[in-house]
């Protein structure tokens, strides 16, 4: 496992592929405007492979 960093909501990382990025934003809009305001992603790089989990415990694998 590599070591990672967290992001706010709407600022995906542009390392991130562009197939997973698309599915961060998915769980994006479901979001109401309080968790938009105070929930952060997770990125950690699992074999290679990244690995998203929004503080709510949403994890999505690259």
């Amino acid at each position: 496992m590599q070591l990672g960093s967290r992001f706010s909501i709407g600022q995906t990382p542009r390392s991130i592929p562009s197939d997973l990025a698309e599915r961060i934003q998915q769980v994006e809009d479901a979001l109401t405007e309080d968790e938009r305001a105070t929930l952060r992603w997770t990125l950690t790089w699992l074999e290679n492979r990244p690995v998203v989990e929004l503080d709510n415990g949403v994890v999505l694998r690259g």
